[in-house]
């Protein structure tokens, strides 16, 4: 099992930034992939960036975001961050970590066509954002 904390959440103002940590813990060598994905109240759960942990750099940011969040990590601590700037109303979600274990060709897929079609084996509890305007 891997187990997802995440953290950073909490309430600003549009044009802020934030930056939200999900740390995991467990058996992390069972995951090569990490995602944001984030669920405002009434509307569908939203993939907004991909990270594929496995090597070759693969990333994925859903066009709402895009130029604007960033994602990385931190091995030594198994640590993945999202750095979100220039925040707007529209933000305001609730924002998950997600993990699994993927191929590069599945990776590939992700980085093509988004993060609808792959299914995350490992999910945090949640971490709140809201962007006042």
């Amino acid at each position: 099992q891997v187990q997802l904390v995440e953290s950073g959440g909490g309430s600003v103002q549009a044009g802020g930034s934030l930056r939200l940590s999900c740390a995991a813990s467990g058996y992390t060598s069972r995951s090569n992939s990490m995602a944001w994905f984030r669920q405002a109240p009434g509307e569908e759960r939203e993939g907004v960036c991909f990270m594929y942990t496995g090597g070759a750099g693969l990333t994925y940011y859903a066009e709402s975001v895009k130029g604007r969040f960033t994602i990385s990590q931190d091995n030594a601590n198994n640590t993945v961050y999202l750095q979100m700037n220039s925040l707007k109303p529209e933000d305001t979600a609730m924002y998950y970590c997600a993990a699994t274990q993927m191929t590069a060709i599945q990776a590939l897929g992700v980085v093509t066509w988004g993060l609808d079609r792959i299914d995350f084996d490992y999910w945090g509890q949640g971490t709140q954002v809201t962007v006042s305007s």
